[in-house]
């Protein structure tokens, strides 16, 4: 290896240790050099070493790279339509920039559009690969970044929906949704693995939302679609999760558990990296048909139809999703608060507990 090519392995290795401070890191794996490179040309390479998850302008970077603004402003524009930076533009302010993160970030935004292109199959089995070279306990470590919503019909006890899980009402002061493709289940496609369900179910609210349709990764969307959206995916048996942080609501995911990165490395690896929902499956006996079909629709595999012909709820496994529920035909399935219901941590607590040290 020449002089030159080891300063840029160097440069790369610099920026991946930069990455990993993000309270979503990067563990270093050669994989993860691979996947960069691909993220970020040199010169873009270049311009990511002088950033950080802070918003600032091009001028400001201009003045700290010495480089001139209009240089640095065509490059950053270029790193946001490539997903490796975030932008917006605030009434009566000037643009700004900053890293994305590898979860909600560069992990995900070559894939939103659902294009299939020489990038996103050059990524897709390079990311699944990284899973299992430590970015699978990243997702894991300290406290998990989602948490489960339960489907509000599967409560036996519709009175029973706690505030923090009341995704109806919160959907009502949202001013900006996005619906984009699922990057998941498209990295599994793409290595001959996964499912046939719907691609166009991942949600991203406000600020999130608004890059991703000004950047060409998805398209606006009303409450009336957002609703929509969300019924079929529960038809479709997929599980609902969001940003793990009290009275926040960026992203809302329909989740497989042959493809989603939390769900499939929970289910594969026995991570503690999904917050399991405040309920969990409970079925009455002297209604169930022992049909199996709730079995058949449990992600996690926390159901099963014993020898005496009644579902059984396996109450560590379940992840109170209710997806189990709408598909029971006697009505038998349904959610219960479990006896230790508690809010999602404040945005300071999940920091905290992620904090590299």
């Amino acid at each position: 290896m020449d002089k030159e090519t080891t300063n840029t392995q160097e440069k790369y290795e610099k920026l991946a240790r930069q990455l990993d401070q993000f309270i979503v890191g990067v563990p270093f794996s050669p994989t993860l050099i691979e996947i960069l490179k691909i993220l970020f040309p040199e010169d873009e390479l270049e311009m990511a070493l002088e950033m950080s998850f802070e918003n600032k302008t091009a001028a400001q970077l201009a003045g700290e790279t010495g480089e001139v603004e209009e240089t640095v402003r065509e490059r950053l524009g270029r790193m946001a339509k490539r997903g490796t930076v975030y932008t917006e533009q605030r009434p009566g302010k000037d643009r700004t920039y900053r890293l994305l993160p590898s979860i909600i970030g560069f992990s995900e935004t070559p894939f939103y559009a659902g294009k299939d292109t020489e990038t996103t199959r050059a990524l897709a089995p390079l990311w699944v690969k990284y899973l299992g070279e430590g970015f699978g306990g990243e997702l894991e470590r300290g406290m998990p970044l989602v948490r489960v919503i339960p489907i509000a019909e599967s409560l036996k006890d519709a009175s029973e929906i706690l505030p923090f899980d009341a995704i109806k009402d919160k959907l009502e002061g949202i001013k900006f949704t996005a619906v984009a493709h699922c990057a998941c289940r498209q990295m599994r496609r793409y290595v001959g693995e996964g499912c046939d369900h719907s691609l166009e179910t991942c949600l991203h609210f406000e600020g999130m939302g608004r890059y991703m349709v000004e950047q060409g990764m998805g398209r606006q969307v009303d409450r009336d679609e957002v609703l929509k959206i969300l019924e079929e995916a529960t038809g479709e048996g997929l599980v609902h999760v969001c940003d793990n942080i009290d009275g926040s609501l960026s992203t809302i995911c329909s989740c497989c558990a042959c493809c989603c990165v939390f769900l499939q490395t929970k289910k594969a690896y026995g991570l503690d990296n999904v917050a399991r929902s405040n309920y969990v499956a409970s079925v009455e006996v002297e209604d169930c048909a022992g049909c199996g079909t709730c079995e058949e629709r449990c992600p996690m595999g926390a159901i099963a139809v014993g020898e005496d012909e009644v579902a059984v709820v396996g109450g560590a496994a379940c992840i109170g999703c209710g997806v189990c529920v709408p598909s029971c035909s006697t009505g038998a399935a349904g959610l219960i608060v479990r006896e230790k219901a508690a809010p999602p941590p404040d945005a300071v607590q999940l920091v905290t507990a992620r904090i590299k040290k």
